[in-house]
């Protein structure tokens, strides 16, 4: 949505960027009257922050399984407030939000297990201690067990990316990634329904394809679009 960047209290006469606090009331006063000034740009991005804290601790004193309906109500609610159009600008699709996905989907895969495996255990593990700084296990440390749900996993992301890309596109016109966005619909739509259950660098080559997308449309980088191209042709 196109909203004013800048907002300036009616009580007290102060200004502050809403892009940086995704909030109307005035940080000085308090006061909730406040009005847009200054110019609209389409903005999608929000300022929320991914802590698992609380959950790390769940887990190091009880379990994942005990973790895991607090968790997954979290993630969700974090995965649902993304948005990467900050202010007019293009933001790229980065790992936390991947890995927030994928925790998201393993941290299910686990809780409905009777009996999860160490290597399981690990992983999901792995996922929260990573989730903070966006560290994502390599396709070689995810169990077979996981695939499927590292695959859904990042076909809903790079959905979620993509409709922020096509809204992008909206007030920047490119038709050569218009028709490559149209693309990657086509290939994340085949990945939903087959819900994730994909090889490993298929997922990879969609989160790549929304990359290069990206440096192609805030770098003007040709050599990026055909890459972008090439991937998506080899999935077809």
């Amino acid at each position: 949505m196109e909203i004013r960047g800048e907002r300036e209290c009616k009580s007290c006469g102060n200004q502050w960027s809403y892009y940086e606090t995704g909030s109307v009331s005035c940080p000085a006063c308090g006061s909730m009257r406040s009005v847009g000034i200054g110019e609209r740009a389409t903005h999608t991005a929000s300022q929320a922050t991914l802590d698992l804290a609380p959950h790390q601790t769940t887990v190091a004193n009880e379990s994942i399984r005990a973790a895991a309906p607090d968790l997954k109500s979290d993630l969700r609610e974090y995965v649902r407030s993304l948005g990467f159009i900050h202010g007019g600008e293009l933001l790229p699709l980065d790992d936390t939000s991947l890995v927030a996905y994928e925790l998201l989907h393993a941290v299910d895969v686990f809780a409905r297990s009777n009996r999860p495996t160490d290597d399981e255990e690990f992983y999901v593990l792995s996922l929260i201690r990573g989730a903070k700084s966006g560290t994502r296990p390599e396709p070689k440390d995810v169990p077979s067990s996981m695939v499927d749900a590292r695959g859904l996993a990042y076909a809903q992301g790079v959905e979620r990316y993509r409709r922020n890309l096509s809204t992008w596109l909206d007030s920047h016109p490119d038709t050569e990634a218009r028709h490559t966005v149209e693309s990657l619909a086509t290939h994340v739509k085949r990945a939903e329904a087959l819900e994730g259950a994909l090889p490993l660098e298929e997922s990879e080559s969609l989160v790549a394809a929304a990359n290069g997308l990206y440096t192609y449309l805030t770098e003007d980088d040709l050599d990026a679009l055909a890459d972008v191209r090439d991937r998506l042709e080899r999935l077809s």
